[in-house]
């Protein structure tokens, strides 16, 4: 029980328990304060004009390019796998 929920999650996507924590605190983090700016703009539509959708991007490219990386490095020791 302990293992399905503090564990396996962080292991599918390639991450510790505290990376996992750290990464996903930090989205957590940037998305309140995107949609504190959302918000704003809501009120007041000369401020945070672009808060919202500039914090979607800025999300999405940090995933995209992690994702990424992770699957490079890992085609990247494979390969080297079979050269050996």
């Amino acid at each position: 029980m302990f293992r399905r929920i503090f564990l396996d999650h962080p292991a599918e996507v390639e991450e510790g328990f505290f990376e996992h924590f750290r990464v996903a605190a930090s989205f957590g983090l940037t998305m309140i304060r995107g949609g504190l700016g959302a918000l704003v703009h809501a009120f007041i539509p000369a401020l945070c004009v672009t808060s919202g959708s500039d914090t979607i991007r800025r999300l999405n490219t940090l995933m995209v390019e992690k994702r990424g990386g992770k699957r490079n490095a890992t085609v990247e020791m494979l390969s080297v796998e079979w050269i050996i």
